[in-house]
């Protein structure tokens, strides 16, 4: 027999047309494939080492300020 929440969820579902429904599913499907990818960290030493390697690029320049990148993507 369903519990309470499995009943809950049929009630909602099967209120959904089929697009929603699809919809859904992905999202179901997306939220177990990230539980089942490695979730390893990196550590300490990459993370500074990729920090020290953004700011080499900032120092250099090669960066965009939010102004230009709100007027590109306003350009989409």
């Amino acid at each position: 027999m369903a519990n309470a929440l499995e009943q809950e969820w049929n009630n909602y579902f099967v209120q959904l047309n089929e697009l929603e429904r699809k919809s859904v599913l992905l999202m179901l499907k997306t939220f177990l494939q990230r539980h089942n990818e490695d979730t390893d960290r990196i550590s300490m030493e990459q993370y500074n080492k990729e920090i020290d390697e953004a700011l080499t690029e900032v120092e250099a320049g090669n960066y965009i300020t939010q102004d230009e990148m709100e007027k590109r993507a306003a350009k989409w």
